[in-house]
């Protein structure tokens, strides 16, 4: 095995992204593995003001088994072709290669992550596993004015949803440490991942 993986889970526009490019590592986007909007088998959400809509927050919306190939060839090859996903395509428009460069280590991040967490330390591919956690308050207002300013839906839709993912938010936490995921701050995680980082070379 050539690498392993540091998965960062955590709730929508707590910071997963923006850490997973600071920590200095190479970076798999799990969220790049969601389904063609045109995907029949899509969940609907049934209830509330957005129903009819598609459940974006719901695993099966969302190919785990292609993002956990992924996260195999890595580690073994050290280099994998992934799915480009754009929202404003509403599904893939191509592919591009995730080459680590030698890196021990590399991070994967996305909604989903923590559903890799068992099967990848089940397979001997995980290094550690973090779930970002931040305020509601912090939480709700990074995730709208990302999504407001990235245009991903009308701005009704993301004030509702992100209402919906506000309330869910402890539970989210509560579900990625279940799963395996340890909570911590974003500046917490770049301490550990520093630390962890060292001793990899320190060995190399």
């Amino acid at each position: 095995m050539r690498a392993q993986v540091i998965v960062l889970a955590g709730p929508s526009g707590s910071g997963k992204s923006r850490l997973a490019e600071r920590l200095g590592l190479p970076v798999l986007r799990l969220d790049d593995f969601y389904k063609d909007g045109d995907d029949p088998t899509l969940p609907l959400i049934a209830t509330g003001a957005n129903a009819g809509l598609v459940d974006w927050d719901r695993l099966d919306s969302w190919l785990l088994d292609d993002a956990l190939d992924a996260l195999r060839r890595l580690c073994a090859e050290g280099r994998a072709d992934v799915p480009v996903y754009e929202i404003a395509a509403n599904g893939r428009t191509g592919t591009r290669p995730v080459d680590l460069g030698g890196a021990p280590l590399f991070v994967a991040e996305g909604i989903f992550a923590a559903d890799v967490v068992g099967p990848a330390a089940a397979e001997g591919l995980l290094a550690a596993a973090y779930c970002v956690r931040r305020s509601v308050v912090r939480t709700f207002w990074f995730r709208l004015t990302r999504d407001l300013r990235e245009r991903r839906k009308p701005p009704l839709v993301l004030v509702r949803r992100g209402l919906a993912l506000a309330r869910a938010q402890r539970g989210v936490v509560a579900a990625a440490v279940e799963r395996g995921c340890v909570p911590r701050s974003p500046d917490e995680v770049r301490a550990e991942v520093a630390a962890l980082l060292a001793t990899r070379v320190t060995r190399a």
